[in-house]
């Protein structure tokens, strides 16, 4: 039997501005999510490409930590409960379908991974990878009021065994995604994954989304739309037409370093004009 990937820990907690090892407290792990959306974008680089998206722990480390990528929830959700794991919380992950934009009674695809974490007998649900919405604090599970988070407040609805999460956007309360609490082995998240990266109907394949979060700011990108969206004004957006300009905002407001393949100029230079 193979050897478990062994975590650069240290690499992880200096990339998210710690120089120890935080105690697993409650107010710890709320600094942690609001560093991690802070730090590590959310992007879909490699399903816009065309390239199989590996989720094997060694392979999400390389691309997240050493090679100043992006992800998406198999990705950044994974690495996190791992990282959460170390420090010495009790994690599992979970599941959902998403439903943001739509009928929140649609039954999509179980496409979104998440973590549940326990603390003190009290549940929570911890996200760092549901891009321009993501919650930016962890949220109690057992409870169906409303929440504040650093951004948008949150609430976490049941009904009939499942649990929806909804974010108060524009004074409006929006279903974002569908969860239960059933155990998710790795083969689920490699059905998952292999289904957003690579099936026609995913909303990632062939395209891109990206998102950085900031002190009171998202930062978002649909293809060529990108938007500037501030607590309580009025978002900002404007439409990309040149590949250069893209590929200076990805590097510059979303941080990312852009990978070295020689299609990347054509593939956002066709992407524009589609």
């Amino acid at each position: 039997m193979s050897q478990p990937h062994l975590m650069d820990f240290d690499l992880y907690l200096q990339r998210l501005g710690y120089d120890h090892t935080p105690a697993p407290t409650l107010e710890t792990l709320g600094e942690l999510q609001l560093r991690h959306v802070c730090r590590f974008t959310f992007e879909s680089l490699s399903t816009l490409l065309r390239l199989p998206v590996p989720i094997d722990l060694a392979s999400v480390e390389r691309k997240i930590l050493r090679e100043g990528r992006g992800g998406y929830c198999y990705e950044l959700n994974q690495t996190f409960m791992v990282l959460l794991q170390h420090l010495g919380y009790q994690v599992r992950g979970i599941t959902g379908r998403v439903v943001m934009g739509g009928p929140e009674d649609a039954f999509t695809p179980r496409s979104h991974r998440l973590t549940l974490l326990q603390l003190d007998g009290r549940r929570y649900i911890v996200d760092v990878g549901f891009g321009g919405m993501v919650p930016t604090a962890p949220l109690l599970l057992d409870t169906e009021q409303e929440q504040a988070t650093p951004h948008e407040p949150y609430r976490i609805t049941r009904q009939e065994g499942s649990y929806t999460l909804r974010a108060k956007v524009a004074g409006e309360w929006r279903a974002m995604y569908v969860f239960d609490l059933q155990m998710q082995g790795e083969v689920d998240y490699e059905m998952g994954n292999w289904y957003v990266s690579t099936h026609p109907a995913s909303p990632f394949f062939g395209q891109l989304m990206v998102a950085r979060i900031g002190p009171g700011v998202r930062h978002t990108l649909h293809n060529a739309s990108y938007a500037l969206h501030r607590m309580d004004q009025p978002s900002e957006r404007r439409q990309i037409t040149d590949a250069g300009e893209l590929m200076r905002l990805l590097q510059d407001e979303f941080a990312l370093r852009l990978p070295d393949h020689r299609e990347l100029p054509q593939v956002l230079e066709q992407l524009l004009r589609a």
